[in-house]
């Protein structure tokens, strides 16, 4: 879709908009790829081990700041929550319960943001009140963080 903005000084010019960022399409073309390679794969045991080496394999491609807290919270998942299935979600790790995803990890290269991210579906039990939060800004991994990330992670688990 193309449209025509006119400048202070009159003189038009065209602008592409596709509503769409190039960050955006970029996830879902990933999302189709990981729909098709999981449509392809053989038993549950080897999809599983796949979607874990997948897993590992996005998280090694990270520019080095949201590698380290990729890392750390595929640990902490893993260990806190051994029920949920490691996959790729957007092109991104996430961890998932009867296929349906329940938190997720999103680099901050991915759409170019200043902090990454660790967000939590409408599958996790962190229902408070009338209001939680569904997201959480990442910058750095200290004991008190990662405790309250395991904290969440087993609450979203149950």
């Amino acid at each position: 879709m193309k449209r025509t903005q006119t400048s202070a000084t009159g003189a038009a010019a065209e602008e592409k908009y596709d509503g769409f960022t190039e960050e955006e399409r970029g996830a879902m073309k990933e999302r189709a790829r990981e729909l098709k390679a999981a449509a392809r794969r053989g038993s549950r045991a080897d999809k599983a081990a796949e979607a874990v080496s997948e897993v590992l394999a996005k998280i090694a491609e990270m520019p080095e700041a949201d590698r380290v807290l990729a890392e750390r919270i595929h640990a902490i998942v893993t260990s806190t929550a051994p029920d949920l299935a490691p996959k790729l979600w957007y092109g991104m790790p996430a961890y998932a319960r009867n296929g349906k995803v329940v938190c997720h990890f999103q680099s901050a290269e991915k759409f170019r943001s200043r902090y990454a991210t660790l967000g939590f579906s409408d599958q996790a039990d962190l229902d408070e009140d009338v209001m939680w939060p569904t997201a959480f800004a990442l910058t750095a991994l200290t004991p008190a963080a990662e405790a309250r990330i395991a904290e969440l992670v087993k609450r979203a688990a149950n």
